[in-house]
């Protein structure tokens, strides 16, 4: 056998198979070439279901007269000159062998303006022969390219081809995704001489909602949670429906990376992984979602058809698409089962403006609209998750939740109402007060007034006893115990010996606190996923905190620790930091909702009574003076 340099029309026959699959991929790959070429109204006209004609127009930068031959050449681009281009591709096409491709399998005629350009010029080529003919034309400015009669010379790859009504599909499929890719830029795709969609130019929240609407369904929109979190260079937005919105079919599944469409595994893993614990089986999520970062940090040059992509920190990218959609998820349910608590109550009208809870963590989660769905349950799930990021096959209920939310809110934005049963009766009247702390001192104490006088309560202690009573309702015996949540990036810390050997034999309760270590070495270990519910808290030093509660409470049994020890001391670590007076107000009205009368009353018996006697001697004789 010798070898031989194949010619240049079975070359391009070739690679038109990889780019060239059906009409759908005629036209993704035009509408592409327009948005690069900056266009902001875009045509599509399509006969036959574009096995007979397929016409795209753009108002773009055009193509010059000179470059119109070489545009219809293989290996040809402006997009990309040398290998740092191609390490960093801001654009949506780069290899330039589109449309030699699909001139090699059809009649395609290319036709364009500059604004610079006085008249318009026309180029010819046909796949028999690839000869380019140029000559004059009449255009307005931007580009115009007709393919006609597809696959003409390929009549096997021609017989592969569905009825028209399978391929419009498939084409009217590809430009809802570039429209939902592309929201400033308008949108019009004619069948057989027919309007069937038109996208308008959206550039408000309002109108980009309104344009995904039109494409996924009103429904969609009413049921989906609007993402927004930045982190480093990574900016991940859109929309993810709520799982009650689940599928049973994944034709809701639009993903992004930097404009581009996608349906790149590890997006659709991370993303399925979060939704793994609130899916029923045999069900998809929707959603539409947007990643956004450095293009020197994904590698698009992987697929033919540039479907997939290669992240240079998988790991790193993987994790924070889980996280960022569990914690919008998480948090949906929590609203939704404060909703379902406060729509059980009558509310005076004042008050109903507050039944959406706000959270003052901004990078996270901005519900489209007020919760009202009051039948909605969280399902349950056995999808596909990880066992090693995962402790128990168990899920947390209805009420667990509802814990959670009380847990999670928080304390300077608790403005719950303080009215309840008269059950007080045996307690001092400053219970019934709404403001309890007269002034808060060192950020731990606050002042009070009983009826004997002031006296000094320790914020930690009450904390500590809101905070354990609401994990303690959370904590299933023998199940799943606390949520937990992967960290974007797993944190190695250095224990001591002893420490590591502790933590080896509290394993299992660690894990069921949300704690999911793995041990390095002899003085190492890695922190994989921590407790939801400590979200707010340095991992490093909350951790070891951890840690020596653990040891002290293991010290003192000489056993594996109880659910009531770990509770504690997890309770003890979330009280432990500073208040200041409207926190404190907070704490107080939530120990007042959610603490027994005995507790409370222990709590204010243990309070210490502030001396002012000598104080005020002192004044006086100061006033004397």
């Amino acid at each position: 056998m010798t070898i031989a340099i194949l010619p240049a029309r079975l070359a391009n026959q070739i690679a038109a198979g990889e780019v060239v699959e059906r009409p759908a991929s005629v036209i993704k790959e035009l509408v592409e070439n327009a948005l690069d070429a900056g266009a902001t109204t875009v045509h599509i006209d399509v006969d036959k279901g574009g096995v007979k004609k397929i016409r795209i127009s753009d108002n773009g930068c055009g193509i010059a007269k000179d470059e119109l031959t070489l545009a219809l050449s293989r290996h040809a681009t402006s997009k990309i000159k040398d290998l740092s281009d191609l390490e960093a591709i801001n654009s949506l096409g780069f290899r330039g062998e589109a449309l030699a491709s699909i001139s090699s399998v059809a009649r395609l005629t290319l036709t364009s303006k500059p604004k610079e350009q006085s008249t318009a010029w026309q180029a010819n080529a046909q796949g028999r022969d690839m000869a380019v003919t140029i000559k004059p034309a009449a255009h307005p400015d931007g580009t115009t390219i007709e393919v006609v009669d597809l696959f003409f010379n390929t009549p096997a790859r021609r017989k592969f081809l569905r009825t028209e009504k399978t391929e419009f599909n498939h084409i009217d499929e590809v430009v809802r995704r570039i429209a939902l890719a592309c929201f400033e830029v308008t949108f019009t795709l004619s069948h057989n001489g027919k309007i069937i969609r038109q996208y308008r130019a959206a550039n408000t929240q309002a109108q980009h909602a309104k344009r995904v609407a039109m494409v996924c369904g009103q429904k969609f929109v009413d049921n989906a949670i609007n993402v927004d979190c930045q982190h480093d260079d990574m900016h991940f937005t859109g929309w993810l429906a709520k799982p009650s919105f689940a599928r049973n079919q994944n034709d809701l599944c639009y993903s992004y990376v930097n404009g581009r469409m996608m349906r790149d595994k590890l997006i659709n893993h991370a993303i399925r992984q979060a939704y793994a614990d609130l899916l029923p089986p045999d069900t998809y999520p929707a959603f539409v979602l947007f990643l956004t970062l450095d293009h020197r940090e994904v590698d698009v040059n992987v697929h033919p058809a540039k479907h997939e992509v290669r992240f240079h920190q998988s790991r790193y990218v993987h994790d924070f698409i889980y996280s960022v959609c569990h914690q919008a998820l998480m948090d949906n349910n929590l609203q939704l089962e404060e909703g379902i608590h406060q729509s059980s109550s009558i509310i005076a009208p004042s008050v109903e403006k507050e039944t959406a809870v706000e959270y003052q963590r901004t990078d996270y989660i901005k519900p489209l609209q007020q919760v009202t769905d009051t039948a909605y349950t969280p399902k349950q799930s056995y999808a596909n998750y990880d066992s090693k990021n995962h402790v128990s096959g168990q899920f947390p209920s209805v009420a667990a939740t509802k814990n959670y939310q009380q847990l999670m809110t928080p304390l300077a934005c608790s403005d719950e109402p303080v009215e309840q049963e008269n059950h007080t009766n045996d307690l001092p009247t400053v219970v019934k007060a709404e403001h309890f702390f007269l002034a808060v001192e060192q950020g731990k104490y606050g002042i009070i007034k009983q009826q004997s006088g002031l006296s000094l309560m320790s914020l930690s202690n009450l904390a500590y006893e809101v905070y354990k009573d609401a994990i303690s309702r959370n904590w299933w015996q023998g199940e799943l115990g606390l949520i937990s949540q992967p960290l974007l990036l797993p944190l190695l810390v250095t224990l001591t010996d002893q420490q590591i050997e502790m933590v080896k034999i509290q394993q299992v309760q660690l894990q069921r606190a949300g704690i999911i270590v793995e041990v390095k070495d002899k003085q190492r270990l890695q922190i994989r996923q921590y407790p939801a519910l400590l979200r707010e808290n340095d991992v490093n030093s909350s951790f070891m905190m951890i840690i020596d509660g653990v040891s002290q409470q293991a010290n003192t049994q000489q056993l594996t620790l109880d659910d009531d020890s770990i509770i504690s001391v997890i309770a003890r670590v979330i009280a432990t930091k500073h208040y200041n007076e409207e926190q404190a107000q907070a704490l107080w009205l939530k120990a007042k909702n959610s603490l027994s009368e005995q507790l409370i009353l222990s709590l204010l018996l243990k309070c210490t009574p502030i001396d002012l006697t000598s104080q005020i001697n002192q004044l006086e004789s100061l006033t004397s003076i």
